[in-house]
C-alpha cells in the first residue's frame, strides 16, 4: 500500500475473523516494528507474542479475572481491603494503572469517543449489562487470533514509553499493509502474573499494554466506528 493509504486505513478494530495469522506474517510485522527509531537506539522494549494454546489460556485467565474485578470495583472499601489481604486474583497486579482519572481538558474527548462507540452499537447509558459485555470483550482480545504484549524498560522511564509508542505505530501500520487490523489496549496491562506463567519476562521490564491483532470482521458494526480526530491546527501551539 501507499503510506498515506495505510495511514488513513488504520483504526482500532474490535471484531476479528476466526482466521489465524500465519507465522511468517507475524515475523514480518515484528521485523518492521524493529526498524523503529528509539532513544540512542536502545530499543528499550520487549514483546510477548501469544497465539494458539497460549492465547486461549490467556483469554480464559484474563476474562475470569475481569469478571472478579467488576463487582470489586463497586464494592465498599472494607470488601476491597479484604480482597487485597486475600490477594484476590481479580485485583490488578500490573505495573501501571491504565484506569485513572482523565484531566479536565482531555475528559470531553474521552467521553465523546465512548458515547460515539456505544451509540453505534446501540448500547444505552443505563444498559449496564451490555456495557459490561463490551468491556469484557477487551479480555477476549475481541476474538483476535493473536495478541502482543509490550514491556518497557523501567530504567529509561517515560522515554521507554515514548519508544514503545513509536514501535506500536510502526507495527500497526505494517499490519494494515498485510491486510490485518489491530487494537492497542491499555486494559491488557491490568494483570502481569498471567503473562509470567507463559513468558520469561526480564525483571527490569514493565507491562505497558497489549495489542489484539488479526483479520478484521468487515461485517461487524463496531468496526465502522471511527472517532473524529482533532485537526492539526488544534494541536499546534500558537506563537507569541
Amino acid at each position: 500500500m501507499e503510506f498515506v493509504d495505510a495511514l488513513n486505513a488504520r483504526h482500532s478494530v474490535r471484531a476479528f475473523r476466526d482466521r489465524p495469522v500465519p507465522g511468517p506474517v507475524l515475523e514480518r510485522l515484528l521485523a518492521r516494528g524493529a526498524t523503529s527509531p528509539s532513544w540512542s537506539n536502545t530499543q528499550p522494549y520487549q514483546i510477548a507474542v501469544a497465539t494458539g494454546p497460549v492465547l486461549e489460556a490467556l483469554r480464559d485467565d484474563l476474562s475470569r479475572r475481569f469478571e472478579r474485578l467488576a463487582p470489586l470495583q463497586r464494592a465498599p472499601a472494607w470488601k476491597k481491603a479484604l480482597a487485597a489481604l486475600r490477594r484476590d486474583p481479580g485485583l490488578p497486579d500490573g505495573d501501571f494503572r491504565p484506569v485513572q482519572r482523565y484531566p479536565d481538558d482531555l475528559q470531553p474527548r474521552r467521553v465523546a469517543t465512548g458515547r460515539g462507540l456505544y451509540r453505534m452499537l446501540g448500547i444505552g447509558r443505563d444498559d449496564h449489562r451490555a456495557r459490561h459485555q463490551q468491556m469484557a470483550a477487551n479480555f477476549r482480545f475481541f476474538g483476535a487470533p493473536a495478541a502482543l504484549f509490550l514491556f518497557v524498560h523501567r530504567g529509561l522511564g517515560v522515554y521507554s514509553v515514548l519508544d514503545a509508542g513509536i514501535f506500536l505505530q510502526t507495527l500497526m501500520l505494517a499490519a494494515v499493509d498485510e491486510g490485518l487490523g489491530s487494537c492497542a489496549q491499555g486494559a491488557l496491562g491490568l494483570w502481569r502474573s498471567p503473562l509470567e506463567r507463559h513468558f520469561e519476562i526480564p525483571a527490569d521490564y514493565q507491562l505497558l499494554c497489549g495489542l489484539s491483532l488479526g483479520y478484521p470482521d468487515t461485517d461487524a458494526t463496531v468496526n465502522r466506528f471511527h472517532p473524529d480526530k482533532l485537526p492539526a491546527d488544534a494541536l499546534t501551539l500558537a506563537r507569541r
